[in-house]
């Protein structure tokens, strides 16, 4: 359904992800992508008149359309768009672990550049919510931020994990956008400026988002799954062996519903349908994809899909028409179809062959044969399944168990689990040895998240003797807390931490006590949610988990200590380098030879320490990110402890005591909500 219209090969390698279109003069589309040794290339083939002037274009570009942009440190994401809408032009927006740099092409100048304490994994650009400024918004350790033109922090709140994608999306139909956020600890957050209004849990990293229509998106996930959600309810998912590199809503059969793009590890880009998945039109590259945009490349009025490579390969498509449609797709479907229908003849003729074997069976069988050797079981026969919590023992962690009977003798002679985010590859298969075989089994399962999972079961039912089993399917859902159960308030391991609570409920007194604080957080969001509670203050207090928090406050305040002394002494050397470097020069011109071997031999030593205080610098900056990352989660726990208004409050007023270094009030804050007595 996709018509290619042009193919350009660039001299220049692509990192996969870091893909963009822009008009930085307004007028002309550009493409810009990151490229090795911590450039980022633009192409710009419009300075010339004979530029597509075909069809179908197989260019070897000059080498005057492509600018080189020098960042001089890994590019870990890049995106263009109107920062200013003023200026009728696009910037490039390039983010690093420890800079962001807004880059007004055009006029070959910064339109600012910020360091960022939290790295930038992923940015988006675009308006949030209420907030008029089209806003840069990078997602980083555990940090989202979000800055104007002018480089101001207009938009700064925290998230669960790293961030690995951004995307802006209508979610609640409101006309307004909000901010989806794809994280480490496989969940999808939905944030209306700086408040969570809703959590999706996959069951890996979330590599890639895309706004699709109103309020549907579309997602890629690290171990191959792509697929599409509207609101918190998914349409569908599939998942392949190969890595989803890029994904782009685009509507390439012109009935005004955007079709899922992506583009994939081994070269194939496919494109399917928001609705169930089904692949409609695909295409190959010789190499991995490395991202799928879109933007009017031949400037005659209409957005062309632009697949990239990651070895420079470019290709433009267009939406054929009806008549181009069947003639592309036609040979490929066929294929499909013969190889479905192949399939399917096969799986019959296999059900055909099990029913004359069973058929045969009891031919041959004797009268008094037992029905239980052919799988027949009583009609009556119910199968029973029971949850409870399993503490563990000394070779046994705890754990929550499934308990699955029969309602009679006959014996379960395997079951199949299916399940999201419990068992590696989705599933797990039990299997008893013939010697232990009985009505009952119990299965550990040890969910890592505390959120409620379906069970999918298949259990083989039948007689010791059977041959064939009879298959029950049944659901069961694990609840959220299935992994915990209450103690006696007279126990002996009391939890020293708590959280205290009033609601307009019968029960309006509320204390939990745990040690756990995101345990304490996920009750409170999981109370708040049943009783409809829209704004909830907390007291909370967790001495063992705030005196971790004030070591690690300690030590990012001496790491950023090592830092600024580290960068003083770089620079120092920086210029004496610079002075040695012309003094050795000037030694040579004199003939000076002892003198210039003195000075390289300074430089030389001057070079090394330098390398070994970079190093030094590196090691300082790795062990800063995990301790921001400590601070930054800290945060967003103590804000999962309160609901609504005083959420927002608390997670604006630990930042502010962060940023003035006043440790004391900061723990207040989290304690009881508030800086003030």
């Amino acid at each position: 359904m996709l018509l290619p219209v042009f193919t350009l090969k660039l001299r220049h390698k692509i990192s996969p992800r870091m893909v963009a279109i822009g008009r930085y003069d307004g007028t002309h589309p550009c493409l810009a992508a990151a490229t090795q040794a911590g450039k980022v290339f633009i192409h710009n083939p419009h300075t010339r008149s004979q530029h597509f002037n075909a069809p179908r274009v197989f260019q070897s570009p000059l080498e005057s359309d492509v600018s080189l942009l020098n960042i001089n440190q890994a590019v870990s994401c890049l995106t263009a768009g109107v920062l200013n809408p003023e200026l009728g032009y696009d910037a490039l927006l390039v983010g690093t672990q420890t800079n962001l740099l807004a880059y007004d092409v055009y006029n070959n100048s910064d339109f600012f550049y910020r360091e960022v304490a939290d790295g930038a994994n992923a940015i988006v650009l675009g308006t949030l919510g209420d907030i008029s400024s089209p806003l840069a918004i990078i997602g980083g350790n555990c940090a989202l931020q979000g800055f104007d033109h002018e480089g101001n922090d207009l938009f700064w709140t925290v998230t669960g994990d790293n961030v690995h994608s951004l995307a802006l999306c209508d979610f609640d139909s409101d006309g307004k956008k909000e901010l989806l956020v794809g994280s480490e600890d496989f969940d999808i957050r939905v944030f209306k400026e700086d408040e969570i209004v809703a959590e999706m849990t996959e069951t890996e990293i979330i590599t890639s988002l895309c706004p699709m229509y109103g309020s549907r998106f579309g997602y890629a996930l690290s171990n191959g799954t792509v697929g599409v959600y509207d609101k918190t309810a998914r349409y569908w998912r599939i998942k392949s062996k190969n890595h989803a590199m890029s994904i782009h809503a685009f509507d390439l059969n012109s009935d005004g519903v955007c079709e899922l793009i992506t583009g994939w590890s081994n070269g194939k880009v496919d494109a399917r349908s928001d609705r169930t998945g089904e692949v409609i039109f695909k295409d190959n590259f010789s190499s991995a994809v490395a991202g799928v945009i879109e933007g009017d490349y031949l400037l005659d009025g209409h957005a062309q899909l632009i697949c990239c490579s990651v070895d420079g390969e470019i290709r433009g498509y267009l939406p054929g028409s009806a008549e181009m449609r069947g003639n592309l797709m036609d040979t490929s479907i066929e294929q499909d179809l013969i190889r479905e229908l192949t399939q399917k003849k096969q799986n019959l003729l296999l059900e055909l062959r099990n029913y004359e074997e069973n058929a045969k069976a009891e031919v041959s069988s004797s009268l008094n044969e037992a029905d239980g050797q052919r799988g027949i079981i009583p009609a009556n026969t119910k199968l029973h399944t029971a949850l409870s919590v399993n503490l563990g023992n000394e070779t046994q962690a705890a754990h929550a168990e499934l308990c699955i009977s029969t309602s009679n003798d006959t014996i379960i002679r395997a079951v199949l689990i299916f399940a999201e985010g419990i068992f590696l590859g989705e599933s797990h298969v039990v299997h008893p040895s013939i010697h232990s075989l009985s009505s009952s089994i119990r299965i550990p399962i040890t969910p890592p998240k505390d959120v409620p999972v379906d069970l999918h079961l298949k259990t083989f039912v039948g007689y010791r003797s059977s041959t064939q089993f009879h298959v029950f399917e049944l659901t069961r859902q694990l609840p959220r807390f299935s992994m915990y159960a209450l103690t006696s308030p007279d126990s002996a391991s009391q939890p020293l931490s708590y959280v205290n609570f009033t609601i307009a409920e019968r029960a309006q007194r509320i204390t939990v006590n745990t040690d756990d604080i995101d345990l304490a957080g996920d009750i409170i969001q999981s109370m708040a949610s049943f009783f409809a509670i829209e704004d909830l203050q907390v007291e909370a207090d967790f001495p063992v988990y705030f005196e971790e928090l004030r070591k690690v406050l300690i030590k990012v305040d001496e790491y950023h200590s090592v830092h600024q002394k580290l960068s003083a002494d770089m620079a120092d050397n920086s210029n004496l380098i610079r002075s040695l470097l012309v003094r050795a020069e000037d030694a040579r011109l004199m003939r000076d030879m002892k003198t210039m071997k003195n000075r390289y031999m300074e430089l030389y030593d001057l070079n090394k320490d330098l390398l070994n205080g970079y190093k030094i610098r590196c090691n300082n900056h790795t062990e800063l990110l995990g301790n921001l990352k400590a601070v930054n989660q800290a945060i967003q726990r103590a804000g999962r402890l309160r609901v609504g208004k005083p959420k927002n409050q608390v997670i604006t007023a630990c930042r502010d005591a962060i940023r003035s270094n006043n440790i004391n009030t900061l723990f207040r804050i989290m304690r009881v909500g508030t800086a003030s007595s």
